[in-house]
């Protein structure tokens, strides 16, 4: 739990940085440059599309020529650009974790291990293409998960903890792996995951509940249209913020138990050394007093006796002794 807690306001710390800041802006940009591209060349497209999946359907025809009855007038050339940007928004989110696994997450590790562990030695256990392939893999699981669970959201309570444990999840096994690549070898990796791997699902677990928070802004959007183009941006940054804070979280833990776990190798190395060292394999016993004195020869196992005193002469003149 000290780890956790402590492993946690630092990385709250290191957000207010100015470095961090600016890194959890570049991926906004390069999505809005992304965005506007693609609604430049497909934006009608899309939206004529769209248009003619509303039109297609008898009973969203009734339902239109009901509110044109009303006199809200065409509803649906309203309800398909909506449309159209709520089918992309949940791309553009997964756009930002992946920037954020791709560019981000080695800018901060390597923050984290210059300011705090600069003396830790990098193994190199995982490449950069084995990070893209391991987010990719993840990222397409986690949509599967997410298409799968849909209907489960018509449930009131469900709707409140499926999203955050998929994307929980997904954090989770992101952000360990880039944070461990660089650092650690593959066997200390997995030993990690095996020691911490409840505490790690953890922080998953309560960066997935940080990342639904943007989901308010996306609300405001849809409800106020005329401040979608600027509630759209502000909830991309903050996505990419919650997962700028969850590398830090992740680095700073799995930097720390890296740190932790080569300590104890170093102990268990030296304790190995000194049981090598000693007779058989295994510390001498202890040796008493008579130890002491046992050489290897036992004809010399005891010590010689003292030389026998002299019997005292007989007086000169008779003269008994005093």
């Amino acid at each position: 739990m000290g780890l956790l807690l402590d492993s946690f306001w630092r990385a709250a710390a290191y957000c207010l940085r100015p470095r961090v800041m600016a890194l959890s802006v570049l991926p906004l940009v390069v999505m809005l440059g992304l965005a506007l591209g693609l609604g430049y060349f497909y934006w009608d497209a899309a939206l004529q599309g769209m248009r003619g999946l509303l039109d297609a359907s008898s009973v969203l025809a009734s339902f239109w020529n009901w509110l044109q009855g009303w006199g809200l007038g065409d509803v649906a050339s309203v309800v398909a650009p909506l449309m159209v940007i709520l089918a992309v928004a949940p791309v553009l989110v997964v756009v930002s974790l992946l920037l954020v696994a791709v560019l981000m997450t080695p800018a901060l590790v390597g923050l984290v291990a210059d300011r705090r562990f600069p003396n830790l030695a990098r193994k190199k256990g995982g490449s950069f293409i084995a990070s893209i392939v391991w987010s990719l893999s993840s990222t397409v699981l986690a949509l599967v998960a997410l298409v799968v669970s849909v209907p489960l959201w018509l449930v009131p309570p469900l709707v409140l903890i499926l999203p955050p444990l998929i994307w929980g999840w997904l954090t989770y096994r992101v952000m360990v792996f880039d944070a461990l690549a660089d650092h650690a070898s593959k066997e200390e990796r997995q030993e990690i995951f095996k020691r911490h791997r409840s505490s790690l699902l953890g922080i998953g677990i309560v960066t997935g509940y940080l990342g639904a928070a943007p989901s308010i802004v996306w609300a405001s959007g849809v409800v106020f249209a005329a401040a979608f183009v600027v509630l759209v941006p502000l909830a991309i940054w903050i996505y990419t913020l919650v997962f700028a804070f969850s590398s830090l979280w992740f680095a700073h833990y799995a930097l720390a138990a890296l740190e932790q776990l080569r300590a104890e190798g170093g102990a268990a190395d030296r304790i190995s050394a000194a049981a090598a060292a000693s007779p058989n394999g295994q510390d001498a016993p202890h040796a008493g007093p008579q130890a002491l004195y046992a050489p290897d020869d036992p004809a010399k196992a005891a010590p010689p006796n003292p030389p026998a005193l002299a019997a005292p002469e007989p007086p000169a003149h008779g003269t008994p002794p005093p």
